[in-house]
């Protein structure tokens, strides 16, 4: 394990984690109101994960990749396998385990729930610069990739 070691600006390291928080908080909030009707942003980070990540999964995969238990994923996966935005089969390869897939109705209303969002996107670019938002999105990056890798220590 890495030796961590006691840096100055504790309380701005707070800060900025907590400004990511509230504007996690703020967008989620704004994002559920475009959402298609029916879909929650859990389903939509799921149908999301399949195109930003992998094109199959498992239940334990995808309750590992969202942090939640297996219970809670089931249940998502169960809700998005009802509307027809998933497959959920069998593995062949082992009895007990399920392989997941994005099935194109599921790719259809992940692509609206981010189309339904245009109208915020416009408006934000008329408010913050562009070069600026794409020089943050590499730091940010940075962060993401650290957190997410972090978790498995």
């Amino acid at each position: 394990m890495k030796k961590t070691r006691e840096v100055e600006g504790q309380e701005l390291l707070f800060t900025y984690f907590n400004e990511m928080n509230i504007i996690s908080q703020l967008s989620s909030g704004i994002f559920s109101k475009t959402l298609p009707e029916g879909l929650t942003n859990s389903q939509f980070n799921v149908l999301n994960w399949f195109v930003r990540v992998d094109d199959v999964a498992n239940p334990g995969r995808l309750s590992t990749a969202f942090q939640v238990t297996k219970g809670a994923m089931t249940n998502t996966l169960k809700k998005l396998q009802e509307k027809h935005f998933i497959t959920v089969e069998q593995d062949q390869n082992s009895g007990r385990k399920k392989i997941v897939r994005m099935t194109p109705q599921g790719r259809k209303v992940r692509d609206q729930a981010i189309r339904n969002l245009y109208p915020l996107f416009n408006e934000f670019a008329g408010e913050f610069d562009i070069p600026s938002i794409q020089a943050q999105l590499g730091e940010v990056r940075k962060v993401r990739k650290y957190l997410d890798e972090y978790r498995y220590r």
